[in-house]
């Protein structure tokens, strides 16, 4: 694949990475360009195994980044008895997860644990149901088709609720995410969301905020304004690493995406104003299983009892914390 694609308006960064992933909606193409290329990454695996068993107890662990430890978490009897008998088997929750989203879920600097906030809540929720839980890494396009197929029990992985997923898997909501408008600090260029033409943003391949700078980019030339001159990276890290360097002058990204690369940025970038264009992310289940409720509710005590909140806390990421967990079938 070339290193770089150049269109009339948009420039492409097209870096070596292996995945690119279609995470709060799928995006669709920037018109008369070959995005192809970049997506086709998309059948490229992301290797290696997960973190392995995890403590149904989870407490003693500390959070890359963070000095908070995990909190305890309690088994519910009466949660745990209603986990399917096929679950309960090996005592362990196999979760497919793609760790390349921080901080929602990552591997840590080991190689090989997965780490984040939704790896946090996922361990939590199994240990609420007296289990223990396994993250075993994949393509974010094979996840939902994983749990489908049997080879996850759940998947944890930043997917956004919507009724094409929710028609063929159970989703249990979890978090609200929206996009940020992200930018050098003190934002000198005096940048907002509707103030993008003629502008060099970063945005990740796959997202929605790949769609989303689409049509703002269509407004700007249908006003007679300069087109928004888009950088697309294959990782949202290097999104973020652009925006450092000043090859762009904004980049738009999931809300606890931004929030993360803001707090990671030390004091060199900073968000503008409130997420917008919210949408919950779910827990992947199989299709109106035995296991989406007992799930459900757990989470739901997690929330009540202020540990959800707590576990949020620890990646800066408490803005999108929802008050009640629901399945979307």
């Amino acid at each position: 694949m070339a290193r770089s694609c150049r269109s009339e308006h948009v420039r492409f960064d097209c870096l070596d990475h292996t995945m690119t992933r279609l995470r709060r909606r799928r995006a669709r193409p920037f018109a008369g360009l070959a995005v192809a290329a970049v997506l086709a990454l998309a059948g490229c695996g992301v290797g290696g195994d997960g973190s392995g068993g995890r403590d149904p107890a989870a407490g003693a662990g500390v959070a890359p980044g963070s000095d908070t430890p995990l909190p305890a978490v309690a088994r519910d009897d009466a949660l745990a008895a209603r986990v399917p008998a096929a679950v309960r088997a090996d005592g362990v929750l196999t979760v497919g997860v793609e760790p390349t989203y921080p901080p929602n879920e990552f591997t840590a600097p080991d190689g090989s644990t997965v780490v984040g906030m939704s790896v946090d809540l996922g361990t939590a929720v199994a240990a609420k149901l007296g289990l223990g839980v396994r993250y075993e890494t994949g393509q974010f396009s094979g996840i939902i088709p994983g749990v489908q197929g049997g080879r996850y029990e759940a998947g944890m992985s930043s997917f956004t609720i919507n009724p094409e997923r929710s028609g063929v898997v159970d989703m249990v909501s979890y978090f609200s995410a929206g996009t940020s408008l992200v930018v050098a600090a003190g934002n000198p260029e005096g940048i907002t969301p509707d103030d993008l033409c003629g502008r060099p943003v970063g945005v990740q391949a796959g997202t929605t905020q790949t769609e989303e700078v689409v049509g703002r980019d269509e407004a700007c030339v249908g006003a007679g304004r300069e087109p928004i001159r888009v950088t697309e990276l294959l990782a949202q890290t290097d999104v973020t690493l652009a925006l450092v360097a000043n090859r762009v002058d904004a980049m738009l990204a999931d809300s606890p995406v931004a929030s993360y690369a803001v707090t990671q940025s030390r004091g060199t970038t900073e968000i503008v104003g409130r997420p917008y264009d919210t949408a919950p992310y779910g827990i992947v289940l199989p299709k109106d299983g035995e296991l989406s409720d007992p799930v459900r509710a757990a989470l739901q005590e997690l929330i009540d009892d202020g540990t959800y909140r707590r576990i949020l806390d620890r990646w800066n990421v408490g803005d999108g914390a929802i008050t009640t967990s629901e399945v979307g079938r």
